[in-house]
C-alpha cells in the first residue's frame, strides 16, 4: 500500500510518474467502480505504460458506487452539496489523519504556516448539513491558531471580530454569502486575504468569475480574490491567489479532455473538460474525470471556465447500464 507519505514528499516529475503508475496498478485491480470501468471501456490496464495512458473515470461514479479500496473500513464518508432531487457523492475516506496531512500540506505549500493567520469561514451552505470536507478542513486549520470562527449569516460579529484581531487573518467564503456580506456591509477588510470557494449554489446568479471578484475588491478594499478549488471526491486542494489562476500541490495534476471524445486529452491551452490525477485519493480512485470545463497552461497551472452542459450523464453511462 502506498503511504501518504509517499505521495505528499513528491517534488519532481520523476516522483509524480513512479507513484501515479503505482497507484493505477493498484487502484485498477482494488477498486471495484474502478477496475469495472476501465473493463467496460475495453482498455487493457497492463497495456496502460505511462501516466498520459491511464483511463480517468467519471466522478459522477461517486454518485452511484462506493468507490473504495481501503484495507479496513473508512472512518468517515464525506458527501457533497446536492440541490433538491440529486444525489450526492460520497467519498469514503479511511483514514482521516491522511486528509488532514494532505490539505494541511497542500495549505502550507502556497501560504504557509495556517497558525500564523486568523482564519474566518463564511460557510452557511455547509454549515447547515453534515458530511463537508471543506468544514472539516476549515475547522481543522482554524484549530490550529488562535483566532477566527465560523459565522453563518451573523455578518456584524464577523466583521468586528476580524477589526479587532491583529493577525493576517484569511476570509474563507462560499461565493454567495462573500457577495452578501459586500452587498449588505461592504466592510474595508485590512491585513486580510479574502479567498472564496466554489459557485453560488442556486442562492444567487451565476456571474463570470472576474465580475464577481471585481465587485468584492471594489466592496472589501482589497486588490485581489483568491481561490480555493476542490470536491469532496478529492483529498487536495488547488489555490489561486488572483484572476482565477489556479495552482496545484506536487502530488495534483491536471489535464484537459476533448468533451466529445473522454479519451482524447488535448493540448496546453485548448479548452475541454477538466481530468484531475490526485494521487492523495490512495483508497478510492485518483483518476477523475469533473463536469468542470477549463485550460491549464504549459507550466500546469489551470483556469476553471464553468461546468460542461449535461454533464450529469455524458461519461458515466458506461456503469449505469
Amino acid at each position: 500500500m502506498i503511504r501518504i507519505e509517499d505521495i505528499l514528499s513528491i517534488r519532481s516529475d520523476s516522483e509524480f510518474r513512479d507513484a501515479a503508475m503505482r497507484l493505477f496498478r493498484f487502484q485498477s485491480r482494488e477498486c471495484a467502480p474502478y477496475r469495472e470501468y476501465i473493463s467496460l471501456t475495453g482498455i487493457d490496464p497492463e497495456s496502460v505504460d505511462s501516466p498520459e495512458a491511464i483511463p480517468f473515470m467519471p466522478v459522477e461514479v461517486f454518485k452511484l458506487r462506493d468507490v473504495y479500496c481501503g484495507t479496513t473500513p473508512p472512518e468517515t464518508i464525506f458527501t457533497s452539496s446536492a440541490t433538491t432531487g440529486m444525489t450526492p457523492a460520497r467519498h469514503l475516506m479511511q483514514y482521516l489523519s491522511d486528509y488532514e496531512k494532505s490539505f494541511t500540506a497542500a495549505f502550507r505549500t502556497f501560504y504557509g504556516d495556517e497558525a500564523q493567520y486568523g482564519i474566518y469561514a463564511l460557510l452557511p451552505s455547509y454549515l447547515n448539513r453534515s458530511g463537508s470536507s471543506l468544514v472539516y478542513m476549515a475547522d481543522r486549520l482554524i484549530s490550529h491558531g488562535t483566532s477566527g470562527g465560523f459565522y453563518l449569516d451573523d455578518y456584524r460579529r464577523l466583521i468586528d471580530d476580524m477589526e479587532a484581531d491583529p493577525k493576517p487573518k484569511i476570509l474563507l467564503g462560499v461565493s454567495y454569502a462573500l457577495w452578501d456580506l459586500a452587498e449588505k456591509f461592504a466592510p474595508r477588510l485590512k491585513n486580510t486575504i479574502v479567498m472564496e470557494t466554489g459557485g453560488m449554489k442556486g442562492y444567487r446568479e451565476e456571474i463570470p468569475r472576474a465580475e464577481f471578484h471585481r465587485i468584492l475588491c471594489s466592496a472589501f478594499g482589497v486588490e485581489r480574490i483568491h481561490s480555493e478549488y476542490g470536491m469532496a471526491e478529492l483529498t487536495s486542494q488547488a489555490y489561486s491567489d488572483g484572476n482565477g489562476i489556479f495552482r496545484a500541490p506536487h502530488w495534483m495534476r491536471i489535464a484537459i479532455r476533448d468533451i466529445n471524445d473522454p479519451f482524447e486529452l488535448l493540448p496546453a491551452g485548448a479548452r475541454g473538460g477538466v481530468n484531475i490525477m490526485d494521487l492523495s485519493n490512495i483508497t478510492s480512485c485518483a483518476f477523475l474525470q469533473t463536469q468542470d470545463a477549463g485550460r491549464v497552461a504549459a507550466d500546469g497551472n489551470f483556469v476553471i471556465e464553468g461546468r460542461i452542459d449535461r454533464s450529469e450523464i455524458r461519461g458515466c453511462n458506461l456503469l449505469v447500464q
